[in-house]
This record gives C-alpha cells, structure tokens and sequence, in this order.
C-alpha cells in the first residue's frame, strides 16, 4: 500500500517519461499561477493600462525559441482576456487619469505658455496702427456668432478716421473632423479675422486663450492705443466705447485697466460648482481687484506686460481673475468706469435710449444681436448723447 501512495506521489525513477511528466506539471503549474494573479489583482503588470486597454510587450528580453513564443503569445492572450473582465478597475484608473490630467494642466510650466499657430494674421497691424482692437473669445464651432458680431459691432469700419481691428480667439475643437478643421481656414481666407493656436478649446482654458491675445499684440501690434477682451454672446456698443469712454481726441492713457468692476470676492470652494477654485492652486482668502472676463478694456502697453508677468504667476482657470493676479503683481489697479451701468454682466432690457448709454450687455444669441442692432441703429439719434 505504501508503495502504491509513492507512486502516484513521486514518480520512481528518473528516466524519459518521468522528465516530461514533471516538465508538464511544471508548465501546469507556471500557467494556473499565472492565471490566478490575473483574475485577482494584474496591478503589477508594468504599463497595462493603455488608451484602448491593450498591453504593449517589451520586447528587448524576448525569447528566442518557439515554445517561448507560444507561451508569450498564450500569456499575452490571458493578460487580454483578464483586462476585459475588469473593467470596473480600468474605469477607476481612467477616472483617476482625468483628475490627474485636470491638475497638472492648472499647473502647467510657465515655459511651455506659448503653443503653435495654426491660424495667424501676422500682418494686420502693418499698414497702418489701430486705435481699437477686439479680442473676442469664441469656440471654433461657433460660425453664426462670428457671422453676426461681423455684422454689427465687429464692423471694423463702422467710424470715419478711427481704426478698429477684431480677431476671434479659438483653440483647437476637441470634436473636430478635417472637414469643420478645413471650414474654419476656408473662414480666415475669407474674413482674415482668426488666429487660432494649438491648444484644446475649453473652459478651463480661457486663460490660455486671452493670454494668446495679449502675446499676438506685444509681437505684432505693441502700439494700439485701447484693447478690448470680451466674449462671443455679448452686446457691445462700440460707438459709445469709443467716444464716451476712450475718446480718439485726447491722448492714449496708460496702465489703464477698466470694465465690471469686481471687488472683496473670495474664492469659491464648492467642488459641485463652474467657478471652484481648489485651495491649492489659490490659498487666499480674497481674490484681488479684477474684471469680469465678459468685456473689460485696457491700454495697449498693458498687454506686453500682462504677458510678460504671467510667465512668472502659477496658472489659473479662471481667466479674469488670473488677469487681476497679473494686475496686482504689476502693481497696477483696475478702476471702476466713469459710470458703473457702461459694462453688465447680465442682460439688460432692450430700450433705445438705455442701450445707447452702455456699453456691454450679455447673453445673447447671434439672432437677437442682429436684431437689437439694426434697431440700434436706426434709432441712435433718438436719445443719444454721443456727438456725430
């Protein structure tokens, strides 16, 4: 009896037959370990988790014999198989990647502000210096906004003897296809009005969009008199911009910096919220002065040196409080305008007479601008103030 227990415990005898039989239970063995560790935690495998949930193999150590291959093959085949089911693990990584990524983007080196041009109007400023430019801040996908506000305030020849210059600011369309991509530089060929550069076109980054329009007139357009950063969905009267608040006949100012005045804000901490700001990224308690991003107005030596300072201030999201970060490192105070009703942040009823004494007013879509305008225009003279 004991002799049949030793020979099915431990084969006798060490001759051909017993070798491949252990060589089997050895392989048997390797591949149920292997198994095991997949179906249960594959945390260890180095670079698992790829974009599509493929493993990429080094192949610097590879065997060289064929029954080598065939188990790396027959391995690579678990590791797929075990990716597939557990796919709640992928998603908790992936989630984690996201957050990750949202992070360091708001923490991106200073070095790498500037991206590639896709689209540029290096030339605008060549013939002849502006007294105004318009930065407007609009989404590639955007094509009947830009169509209307070039139908209305955006006319850059809507005042004799005063220079008006616009330009779209746009980043890249995540969703974009070659064809919306093509539309878009068939636009600029037209209008010549773009210039858009390589970033991903999104909320988080307005700053980087309005800081793109500070380094294109520090590079090709330093002595413009006044610059105005607004956004895509406002009403701007730019008759009143002009001749009430810039005034064309008196000299250029300087570290002018004016629009909705914002004082004594602190930072919000809701996570559920458009506007949060993580502690870590801004530790005060109060922000600085600054503007709404919706339209506020400054003089053209400004843009160089916002630019400039910003190179040196940890980014922020929220683009006009960044610029008011930029500000008050500058040493350099917004004010409020000559009157505080000039720039709104929300939408003002429609009259003639109101809409002839302001100079922003917000949400509106590229139908109602249209309209509002040319009844704007029709009856300007009706209550207007503003000298012919």
């Amino acid at each position: 009896m004991s002799s049949w227990r030793r020979r099915h415990c431990f084969p006798l005898g060490w001759n051909w037959h017993t070798r491949r039989f252990m060589f089997h239970c050895f392989v048997l063995l390797v591949l149920f370990f292997f198994m095991f560790v997949l179906f249960h935690n594959n945390r260890w495998l180095p670079r698992q988790i790829m974009d599509k949930g493929i493993i990429q193999v080094d192949n610097t150590n590879s065997f060289q014999s064929k029954e080598s291959e065939t188990i790396s093959k027959m391995l690579q085949k678990l590791v797929v198989f075990s990716l597939k089911n557990n796919r709640s693990y992928h998603k908790k990584v992936l989630r984690q990647r996201v957050t990750t990524a949202e992070i360091t983007s708001n923490r991106v080196s200073q070095n790498t502000l500037h991206y590639g041009y896709i689209i540029n109007e290096p030339d605008k400023c060549q013939k002849s210096t502006p007294f105004l430019i318009l930065l407007i801040a609009v989404e590639p996908q955007q094509l009947s906004a830009r169509e209307a506000i070039r139908q209305t305030w955006g006319k850059e020849d809507l005042f004799h003897g005063i220079l008006i210059v616009k330009l779209f600011l746009l980043g890249r369309d995540s969703k974009g296809t070659d064809r919306t991509d093509q539309a878009i530089v068939d636009e600029s060929n037209q209008y010549h009005d773009i210039i858009q550069q390589d970033y991903l076109d999104t909320y988080n980054n307005l700053t980087i969009k309005t800081l793109m329009g500070m380094h294109w007139i520090a590079t090709f357009c330093p002595n413009v008199s006044y610059i105005m950063k607004t956004d895509s969905d406002m009403f701007v009267n730019t008759e009143h911009l002009i001749y009430r608040l810039l005034k064309p006949d008196a000299a250029p100012q300087t570290n002018y910096f004016t629009g909705y005045f914002m004082k004594g804000y602190a930072p919000n901490r809701n996570k559920n919220s458009k506007w949060y700001m993580p502690p870590e990224l801004y530790p005060g308690d109060l922000y600085p002065p600054f503007c709404s991003g919706t339209g506020y107005v400054f003089s053209g030596d400004l843009a160089e040196k916002i630019y400039k300072v910003s190179l040196s201030i940890p980014r922020l999201h929220l683009e006009d409080v960044y610029i008011g970060v930029c500000l008050e490192k500058l040493g350099i105070k917004p004010v409020p305008p000559p009157k505080e009703s000039y720039f709104n942040i929300w939408r003002v009823y429609y009259s003639d007479c109101v809409y002839n004494q302001i100079v922003t007013s917000h949400q509106f879509q590229p139908s109602e601008l249209l309209k509002y305008w040319n009844q704007l225009q029709q009856n300007r003279h009706v209550c207007s103030k503003t000298p012919k």
